[in-house]
C-alpha cells in the first residue's frame, strides 16, 4: 500500500495545527561587520550597497587623504581628487577579486589618479620668499612671529628643513617618489608596496635605497650649513 506525506501543517493531536517556523535571518547593520564582510556586501548586487559603501568610504577616507595630502600637498583641488578615487572606487569594486586587499588596492587607485592629473598639468613651484607671509589654513603667517619655544630661528628652521625636503622629494623620479612616500610616510611594509606598484620586491627595496640617497645628497648641503 502506498503511503503519502501530507504537505498539510502539522497538528498537535488537539485539533489544533501548527506551522514549522524558519529561523530569523538577523542581518547587520554596515557599521557592525568587519571590513572584509563590508566589502562583500558591497560586492553583492548590480550596484554596491549603499549603506555599506558609506561606511567603507568612513572607514577607509583618512587613508585616501593621507595618501594625497603627501603626494599633494600644494594642490588646493585634493578633495576632487579624493572624491574621484571614491568614484573609481563605486565603479570598480566589483572586479576586486580578493577583498582582503582592499587598502592596497585603494592606495593604488589613489596613486594611480595623482599621476593621472600629475601627468595633464604643469606644476611650477613659486620661489619661497621670506619677505611674503606664509599662508596657513586659518589664514596668514608671518615668518618673525615670536614663540617661547623653541625659538624663531628654530621654528623657521625647521619649515626650511621640510620645504626642502619636500622639494627634494618632488624632484625625484615618478618611481622612486611614490616608493619613498608609501614606505617613509605611509610606513607600509616592502610587500604592499610591491603589491601596490606592481614590481617585485627586490626592485621595491632597490627603489627605495637610490631614493634615500639621492636625498640625503639633495639635503646634505643645507644640513652642513645650519
Amino acid at each position: 500500500m502506498n503511503q503519502s506525506i501530507s504537505a498539510a501543517p502539522w497538528s498537535t493531536g488537539k485539533g489544533q495545527a501548527i506551522s514549522p517556523s524558519l529561523p530569523e535571518v538577523v542581518v547587520s547593520p554596515p557599521d557592525k561587520l568587519p571590513n572584509y564582510d563590508l566589502i562583500l556586501r558591497c560586492q553583492e548586487g548590480l550596484r554596491p550597497d549603499r549603506a555599506a559603501f558609506a561606511e567603507l568610504l568612513r572607514r577607509y577616507n583618512p587613508h585616501v587623504e593621507k595618501i594625497l595630502y603627501h603626494l599633494a600637498p600644494d594642490w588646493q583641488d585634493r578633495a576632487d581628487l579624493t572624491q574621484e578615487v571614491w568614484i573609481r572606487v563605486y565603479r570598480n569594486v566589483k572586479r576586486l577579486q580578493e577583498p582582503a586587499k582592499f587598502k592596497g588596492w585603494l592606495s593604488r587607485i589613489a596613486t594611480n589618479l595623482f599621476y593621472d592629473e600629475l601627468r595633464k598639468r604643469k606644476r611650477v613651484a613659486p620661489p619661497l620668499s621670506l619677505d611674503a607671509p606664509r599662508t596657513m589654513d586659518d589664514g596668514e603667517m608671518s615668518w618673525e612671529i615670536a614663540a617661547d619655544a623653541p625659538s624663531p630661528e628654530d621654528s623657521l628652521a625647521t619649515r626650511e628643513f621640510y620645504e626642502k625636503l619636500q622639494g627634494a622629494i618632488a624632484e625625484l623620479p615618478e618611481a622612486f617618489r611614490t616608493t619613498i612616500i608609501l614606505r617613509e610616510i605611509q610606513g607600509l611594509a616592502y610587500e604592499e608596496i610591491a603589491e601596490i606598484t606592481g614590481v617585485s620586491l627586490g626592485t621595491v627595496k632597490s627603489r627605495i635605497a637610490r631614493a634615500r640617497t639621492r636625498l640625503q645628497s639633495e639635503l646634505q648641503p643645507y644640513l652642513d650649513g645650519q
